[in-house]
């Protein structure tokens, strides 16, 4: 049983989210733009069609979890490892607003968390959430709330680096209450004047085509320890 000592608490892997709510808005755009955005070259962008790829912005309140509840902004891309293996995804920004699970996002699986403002509005129909770093805006996102469906735990694949060293995380992820809205219905994007306000413009954000949003209102995963990927 692998342990962590995260703020002189004791975090035993793997970690379990037991109710959280998570939304995602996918947008397509420039391959090549998404590629620049990653930290190695230890991965390649999948594209989607030629010079195309996805952005996943996901949101996710986590109620209870072993790491606390606290809101999450992750900025996600689709890669592959050229050292071969399954596709994933890759994290290139992780803003959180609790400093506990900053800390042990960091070291556990060398996720780029940083600690960040996260204001969340919820209607019956929609979430609104509004990133702000530095005390400058970086975006406000809102997409459709709601569903009746079931999704079944799916097994997944993170990837990150530690160290400079890539790995991958295993996790699966599933819940109730879900639904996934095809195209843009719902979906409004500001971005703002912080660089990944900035960084998101040269992508093509706010006017990138949205393939789809999806919601869970009861959100339940578990992600286990991150383990260093075998060399070419």
């Amino acid at each position: 049983m692998t342990t962590y000592d995260i703020a002189g608490q004791t975090v035993t892997m793997p970690v379990q989210v037991r109710d959280a709510s998570a939304g995602t808005v996918l947008f397509e755009v420039d391959a090549a733009g998404a590629a620049a955005l990653l930290p190695t070259d230890a991965f390649e962008i999948v594209e989607t069609s030629p010079g195309k790829a996805h952005l996943a912005v996901v949101l996710v309140d986590y109620r209870d979890n072993d790491l606390g509840a606290y809101h999450e902004v992750g900025l996600t891309l689709f890669v592959r490892p050229r050292s071969g293996g399954e596709d994933g995804t890759f994290i290139t920004r992780l803003p959180v607003d609790q400093s506990f699970t900053c800390e042990a996002g960091q070291k556990i699986w060398g996720f780029p968390k940083t600690v960040e403002r996260i204001d969340v509005e919820n209607t019956a129909t929609s979430s609104t959430w509004t990133l702000r770093m530095d005390g400058e805006l970086a975006l406000t996102l809102r997409l459709p709330r709601g569903g009746a469906d079931e999704m079944p735990p799916a097994p997944m694949i993170a990837y990150s680096l530690i160290d400079g060293v890539p790995h991958a995380t295993s996790f699966t992820q599933g819940g109730e209450g879900s639904q996934i809205v095809f195209g843009g219905d719902g979906v409004e994007l500001t971005l703002g004047s912080h660089p990944v306000g900035r960084e998101l413009a040269g992508l093509g954000l706010p006017g990138a085509p949205v393939v789809l949003s999806t919601w869970t209102e009861t959100m339940r995963a578990t992600f286990e320890e991150a383990l260093p990927l075998k060399p070419e």
